[in-house]
């Protein structure tokens, strides 16, 4: 009964032990599918990257493709355009063309951007996801193998506990049998010992008839005894070794399994993961470098085009275009007074009965001036307030256009949104506004120039009868006028031949180039900008009008010109004669000085080349590049150092050949026209060498006569002590003599000053 007691627990803890030992294995099982499942679905995960990286590097090198046959279209649209033509790339272009060129090449690099990002996703990361997925299959092969070999070694162990556990169970129940059995011996011991010291008073008789069996017996059961003694003991130490067994295997095993379940495990997981997120972090990570790469260049481009639309510039395109096309937008010359059969007049005259009439149209015209003059400068207020508006609706940001990356993320939202009829509404408002803005600044803006077109009209009229009255109050001994008698060479002065005028006339330098030097010199060397700002095209027409004539017009010290104009008159005339002064067979060998280094080279073989020149041309060109000269020494006030006057003059004096590219051959012009203006000393013949005019820093005044005629005029002005001192100021007697002193009193202190700085011997020399 007692042996059943203890094999039922027996047997329950046996059918736990094989459940545990069952569940273990279906757990080991787990794990190495769990591998196999992680390999396949790792596989899976980089091929469909694979995938993904090869189907968007189709669809970058399309696009690339497509943005590519983009720019390529309007690039070759453009390049056969008339206005890419006249606008060379080394040349500024137009503001908006300057964008459309930007875009296109936004996009070009665009394409390029793209193209470049299919060639990394196809020859880069996909191989490098390939090489991924191979490495992920080998380190699960070897992962999994190492796996059921640390499984083997744990269910081996577990194997031996079991053993051990068996053997123990079997020698347990075996010392508990031979202890079981020697306790039977001992009670039965006990009832013999008890049933021989319970018959203390048997008759002696009985004793001596049963003593021997009774010693016999007694010997058995202690031989029994023993023999159960040395049986239980030897269990005793049997279950003992077995035990120890079992407790050391049992320790061994859970150590084992602890180990495994611990540490294994997780090493082995970390060997199948070994270098997986690292590689694919790389790849990863270069497919971002790629993405910023071309996102970085992408932002660059539209900075650019940020750029070129921040620089969008209206008057600046303006001068550009009628720069290109001077021959559209050069005024035409001024119409000539063509006399009839033998007439000499060729001025309004306010005489005899014709006075009281001119005077009184004069009023009218007048009165007429002062009214237009101030509605046309009412409409032109208008015209700039509507302007102002008109851009101010132009600029105005039009939110609803960009209403479609406020957060929508599929496409449906994209189109509701951008079809939302509220943005329609206000967009159509704005564009009625802007329409009716429109309208009304072009109604003001025709009624402006209709009005300054009269204005200019009743303006020029009203000059010429002033002129006309004021003459005709002028007693005729007091009409002194000091311009030079008429010419009367035939020979066209501009657009002419230069030497056959020179022969003609007897002048060593034309008249237009003298008189207009001279002017400069006298009341612009300090005007900023002189030669490159252009001067009123009417003045410029009518100053070259009376050149043709023979006459000179900057003579008259008492008619007030444009200092831009005279300019312009002087670079008119060397621009429109009919043999440029450096001859075409020449330009060549000058653009090759532009080349020679160093300087005093180039300065000989410039002067080589001068000295093949005409005579006439080479005292011409010797009095304006001594002026220029001494024009670029103010240049700290005109802004007119001897760069900028090559820039103004190379074109002007120097005509491209037909055949060369004129966008890079003008700077090697400029060169060299800029190192005959600073060393024109050295280049040029001397006057010991070639005779003829020199250009003087100093020039004579020529107001003797104006002065004369001043006090002339003072004298004969009646007295009116009541007259305030501002109106005797104003009279152009006195703004006469004033200038003068001023001028000879400048004259006195430079004089002054060099005696001071030179040696005695050298003052007597010209200054």
């Amino acid at each position: 009964m007692g042996l059943l007691t203890h094999l039922c627990p027996l047997k329950e803890k046996s059918l736990q032990a094989f459940s545990a030992c069952l569940k273990m294995r279906w757990q080991m099982g787990e794990q190495v599918r769990g591998l196999d499942s992680q390999a396949e679905s790792r596989q899976q995960l980089l091929q469909d990257v694979a995938d993904f990286l090869r189907r968007k590097a189709e669809v970058e090198q399309e696009y690339s493709r497509g943005l590519e046959k983009l720019s390529e279209r309007f690039s070759a649209k453009i390049r056969g355009s008339k206005e890419h033509q006249n606008f060379r790339k080394d040349q500024n272009l137009p503001s908006p063309l300057n964008c459309w060129y930007t875009i296109l090449n936004q996009t070009r690099q665009a394409s390029r951007d793209h193209g470049a990002l299919s060639e990394i996703y196809t020859g880069h990361l996909v191989l490098r996801l390939v090489h991924i997925s191979e490495d992920v299959g080998r380190l699960a092969r070897k992962s999994k193998e190492m796996e059921q070999q640390m499984q083997d070694e744990l269910l081996k162990a577990i194997s031996e506990l079991q053993m051990a556990m068996k053997s123990y169970q079997t020698y347990r129940i075996d010392c508990l049998n031979a202890e079981a059995k020697l306790r039977e011996a001992e009670r039965q011991e006990e009832k013999r010992s008890g049933g021989k010291h319970s018959d203390p008073s048997g008759s002696p008789g009985g004793a001596g008839l049963d003593k021997t069996p009774r010693r016999t017996s007694l010997r058995k059961v202690e031989r029994l005894l023993e023999k159960r003694q040395s049986k239980f003991l030897e269990s005793k130490l049997k279950c003992a070794k077995a035990r120890n067994d079992y407790l050391l295997n049992l320790h061994t095993a859970n150590s084992a399994m602890s180990n495994y379940y611990v540490r294994d495990v997780a090493d082995l997981l970390d060997c199948f993961d070994l270098g997986f997120h690292m590689s694919l972090g790389k790849v990863l990570r270069t497919y971002l470098a790629a993405e910023s790469r071309a996102q970085a260049s992408w932002q660059q481009g539209l900075c650019a085009i940020e750029g070129a639309v921040d620089a969008l510039d209206p008057l600046g395109d303006k001068s550009r275009m009628m720069e290109a096309n001077p021959a559209a937008y050069c005024p035409p010359l001024s119409f000539d007074y063509q006399p009839h059969e033998g007439d000499e007049v060729s001025e309004v005259r306010a005489e005899g009965p014709l006075r009281n009439e001119l005077i009184s149209r004069f009023q009218h015209i007048q009165s007429r001036l002062n009214s237009i003059t101030l509605e046309t400068d009412e409409v032109n207020k208008t015209l700039k307030a509507t302007l102002q508006s008109l851009i101010d609706l132009l600029t105005a940001e039009e939110p609803e256009a960009l209403d479609a990356f406020q957060g929508c993320q599929s496409t449906e939202s994209l189109k509701s949104t951008g079809s939302d009829a509220g943005g329609k509404q206000a967009l159509a408002k704005r564009r009625a506004n802007q329409q009716d803005t429109e309208s009304f600044y072009i109604m003001k803006f025709k009624e402006y120039l209709s009005g300054r077109s009269i204005q200019t009209k009743l303006q020029a009229k009203h000059d010429q009868m002033k002129e006309a009255i004021e003459k005709g109050e002028v007693p005729q001994s007091q009409r002194i006028r000091r311009s030079r008698p008429p010419s009367r060479c035939h020979h066209q002065l501009f657009e002419g031949d230069l030497q056959a005028f020179l022969e003609a006339s007897g002048q060593a330098v034309p008249l237009v180039v003298e008189s207009c030097i001279r002017f400069i010199n006298l009341h612009g060397l300090q005007h900023e900008g002189i030669f490159r700002v252009p001067g009123s095209q009417a003045q410029v027409a009518e100053i070259r009008n009376a050149f043709e004539k023979g006459e000179d017009p900057l003579a008259d010290s008492f008619v007030q010109h444009d200092l831009d104009s005279v300019a312009g008159v002087l670079k008119l005339y060397f621009r429109g004669l009919e043999k440029p002064l450096f001859p075409y067979d020449i330009v060549p060998e000058l653009l090759a000085t532009a080349h020679l280094e160093p300087l005093p080279d180039r300065i000989l073989h410039l002067r080589a080349l001068i000295s093949k020149l005409p005579s006439a041309v080479q005292v011409v060109l010797r009095y304006l590049f001594a002026f220029l000269n001494h024009l670029s020494q103010y240049s700290d006030e005109n802004m007119m150092d001897p760069h900028n006057l090559a820039v103004c003059f190379g074109p002007t004096l120097v005509t491209v050949p037909a055949g060369q590219d004129a966008v890079s051959v003008q700077p090697h012009i400029n060169e060299v026209v800029k190192c005959l203006i600073v060393h024109h000393e050295a280049i040029f013949p001397g006057a010991n060498q070639l005779a003829g005019p020199q250009y003087e820093k100093v020039m004579a005044l020529g107001v003797c006569t104006d002065i004369v005629y001043a006090m002339l005029v003072l004298h004969t002005m009646p007295c009116q002590t009541s007259m305030p001192m501002w109106q005797l100021g104003s009279h152009p007697c006195l703004t006469k003599l004033v200038k003068y002193l001023h001028h000879m009193l400048s004259l006195l202190s430079l004089i002054l000053a060099q005696s001071a700085v030179c040696p005695k011997g050298a003052r007597s020399g010209k200054i």
